[in-house]
């Protein structure tokens, strides 16, 4: 295993912090935190430099709040300047986190993302008769910080880098030593990374071939039920005893020709079907938006940008039947 020296200093020049700046700005340039950042653009960018330089950078300055769709959860939301420190880390660190990652883990990743996992699931529902279905229980929440920060020093050997991420995961616990904030970069991708170490096991170890997930969620394939069902009890000691974690009871171990329940979709060998969890939320937000509209909220430019993203998400799936139930009913546009 090769360990990667020499970060720190690469995280703290100048230019890493500009582009780290722009990507954090992405979306956001009306924002009150941006516009008073940039009014000052140099002396923010030279103090978080030599913050870092003294290894002294200002991190946990969280606001919190509560999103309900597409199911509730609390957001943990890093301030602008932080999030720009995320990303200056970022930059630098994600390359080292990505050769870690095996081929079939989809969050996080340039070139992945849900797409990708929902067309690759259905790929493989094409070889295989059995599929298990399962995800984490509170998965960021029970994240643990000391096993978190040992997997990151298999991987990296600057000390400094480790004791920064050490620094950023003492500002946040569900309880004490576990959890990392739902909302941020650097959460996303330590979370990610987490379950890599489950991931070369189910490869490596327990030699399964067919393999897919994205974060929390994943997906094992195979020809024989009681195969599945002994791999399933062998799961659960390894989350248990090597990542602290437990799987929700959900656990789905189910024939493959009765459709996989993935990312919002119901995923067959052949098609793609909305779940009817996804139609309904898709129904329950047009509504909201015509209201919006008809009680002048928002203009309809406004509601157009709202419904873009939920049409394209119909798009992905064979839903041609759906999209054009719902535009005669409610005058919705494909």
């Amino acid at each position: 295993m090769i360990r990667i020296g020499n970060l720190y200093e690469q995280i703290c020049t100048y230019e890493n912090l500009c582009i780290a700046f722009k990507k954090a700005v992405r979306g956001k340039q009306d924002r009150y935190e941006v516009i008073a950042f940039k009014r000052s653009f140099d002396a923010n960018i030279e103090k978080l430099r030599m913050d870092l330089l003294n290894h002294s950078p200002d991190v946990g300055h969280y606001y919190f709040f509560h999103v309900y769709d597409p199911k509730p959860r609390d957001i943990c939301a890093a301030s602008f300047p932080e999030r720009v420190l995320h990303h200056a880390i970022m930059n630098i660190c994600e390359p080292i986190l990505e050769k870690y990652a095996i081929y079939d883990s989809y969050a996080c990743r340039k070139n992945k993302g849900s797409d990708a996992a929902i067309f690759r699931a259905k790929k493989i529902c094409k070889k295989n008769t059995w599929y298990l279905k399962l995800d984490i229980r509170k998965y960021f929440d029970s994240i643990d910080h000391l096993i978190l920060i040992d997997m990151l020093a298999r991987r990296i050997k600057d000390q400094y880098v480790l004791d920064l991420f050490s620094k950023i995961l003492e500002t946040y616990h569900t309880r004490p030593g576990k959890g990392v904030p739902i909302g941020n970069l650097i959460s996303q991708h330590l979370a990610n990374f987490y379950l890599g170490k489950f991931d070369h096991w189910i490869k490596e170890i327990m030699k399964i071939k067919y393999y897919i997930r994205y974060m929390d969620d994943f997906i094992l394939f195979g020809n024989y039920h009681q195969d599945m069902k002994k791999l399933l009890a062998k799961i659960i000691i390894f989350l248990n005893s090597q990542l602290s974690l437990k799987l929700k009871q959900n656990i789905q171990l189910n024939r493959v020709q009765y459709g996989i329940p993935f990312l919002g979709y119901r995923v067959f060998s052949e098609k793609i079907l909305l779940s009817t969890q996804s139609r309904k939320r898709f129904i329950d937000k047009y509504r909201l938006f015509e209201s919006n509209c008809l009680h002048g909220i928002w203009s309809t430019d406004h509601m157009v940008r709202h419904m873009l993203p939920l049409i394209e998400f119909t798009k992905k799936a064979d839903a041609h039947g759906f999209r054009k139930k719902i535009i005669n009913q409610f005058g919705v546009w494909s």
